[in-house]
């Protein structure tokens, strides 16, 4: 089954076939002309369609589960959180925390399982930058370990009984909300013109601003899909990102370069203080191997709508009341517009040959259309300074023969985790990293 199973039925029947899912119907979309209909045709041929234990895990509050005018009104609300003096305001606290997470890694004498810390990176991001919350390293644990029991239930069937994994979702969900809505009460909430403190405040202001005020469970709702939204997909690209860097040094001694004429990075350090968010849009061949981590690994495969009236898609009948699946993945992986389309090659979106510019539906990480994904411009800024601190302040080997195998369920990620060894600039052990026979050769 899979991405094998997935490629089968498509070369038998197209890009635009009848299958199953979970014992219902459902119609799989590849290509990115069949993905634009889908995705366009929000409100009208088309509406969001989640499971049953997802949309009851999630509440009826969510940016996910609304529709029609009250999404359009959330959208709205949640615009100003992922606005450019927001995302300039939050750049340096997830510098430091990125920052002090690479000292950790670093400083451990064991390898890293990248994908699980990321996991934790990613987590700790969301609840110190996007929610502002003062917890300590216990009680930031706890969260994260509670989190963990929400979010791997939280597709589960919804089967309401004592120990099945729905109600395990529930009892996650209710803790997280009373641990939020402590944090909450507890959070002095500010902000002053332009510079935000976090992003609940940015929520917060754009609400009132919008006369839509949040309720207490509106807020407890919206913070957990804030940090629902920003873990596994952030987590997954991360680690995405890391193994191309260890798989292709020619790439991350270009990033550096690219660093080094930007005056970010100087005699093997980056620069302190010197990094904003301008420069940082400016460096072009950042944007193309964060773009190119995101189209040979893009972490959601793709995502369900359900049919609202009977229309037709690539001469196939998609009958009303029916699942349809549109791929993500399957259609970077079969788009023309890409040559040599399995090979890692970041230069691809670069200004001379820019692949991505012919036809937007080709390349959609995160989506398109009304429900893209509002946090895309916050993903793409974690993940550049990741890349930059990877760069600039680390060095860093896989630790195993061979590269772990990858699956993309629920999203992209090693089988057995990624596991690297760490070493700070300072590091003694840099002497033994830096020795071009001992970097970065293993095979896949």
């Amino acid at each position: 089954m899979g991405a094998s199973f997935h490629a089968s039925r498509r070369q038998k029947y197209g890009n635009v076939f009848k299958t199953h899912l979970l014992g219902r119907p459902l119609i799989r979309v590849t290509g990115a002309e069949n993905v634009r209909k889908v995705l366009m045709g929000e409100h009208s041929l088309v509406t969001v369609d989640w499971p049953q234990s997802t949309s009851t895990l999630l509440g009826p509050n969510s940016l996910a589960n609304s529709i029609g005018d009250i999404h359009r009104k959330r959208r709205k609300i949640f615009a100003k959180v992922f606005s450019h003096d927001a995302l300039e305001s939050y750049l340096p606290k997830i510098q430091l925390v990125i920052q002090e997470t690479l000292r950790l890694w670093s400083s451990n004498p064991e390898p890293i399982n990248v994908y699980r810390e990321s996991q934790r990176l990613s987590f700790s991001m969301a609840i110190r930058v996007l929610l502002g919350f003062r917890v300590t390293d216990d009680e930031m644990q706890s969260l994260f370990t509670t989190f963990q029991d929400f979010v791997e239930n939280v597709f589960s069937l919804p089967i309401d009984l004592p120990f099945s994994g729905y109600r395990k979702g529930i009892r996650a969900r209710d803790s997280l909300q009373k641990s939020i809505e402590k944090a909450i009460r507890e959070k002095p909430l500010h902000t002053q013109g332009k510079d935000y403190t976090d992003a609940l405040d940015v929520l917060l202001e754009s609400a009132k601003e919008n006369n839509a005020e949040l309720t207490m469970q509106e807020l407890k709702e919206s913070t957990i899909e804030l940090i629902f939204a920003a873990f596994a997909t952030t987590a997954s690209g991360s680690t995405s990102l890391v193994m191309q860097l260890l798989r292709h040094p020619a790439v991350l001694e270009k990033l550096r370069e690219e660093l080094r004429c930007a005056g970010l990075l100087l005699d093997g350090c980056l620069c302190p203080g010197e990094l904003r968010l301008d420069n940082l849009l400016n460096l072009r061949y950042l944007d193309c191997v964060i773009k190119e981590v995101l189209r040979l690994f893009a972490p959601v495969s793709g995502g369900y709508r359900v049919a609202t009236q009977t229309f037709e898609l690539d001469g196939v009948q998609v009958p009303k009341g029916w699942s349809v699946m549109y791929s993500i993945r399957d259609t970077h992986d079969t788009s023309a517009v890409f040559k040599d389309v399995e090979a890692f090659d970041p230069d691809r979106f670069s200004p001379e040959r820019g692949e991505d510019r012919e036809g937007r539906f080709n390349y959609l990480p995160f989506g398109g259309g009304v429900r893209s994904c509002l946090g895309k411009q916050l993903a793409t800024l974690f993940l550049k300074l990741l890349a930059v601190e990877l760069a600039g302040g680390s060095r860093f080997q896989l630790a195993t023969r061979t590269f772990p195998r990858l699956i993309s369920v629920p999203v992209v990620h090693p089988t057995d985790g990624l596991r690297v060894k760490f070493c700070g600039l300072d590091s003694n052990q840099n002497q033994i990293m830096s020795k071009p026979d001992q970097m970065l050769d293993a095979t896949v």
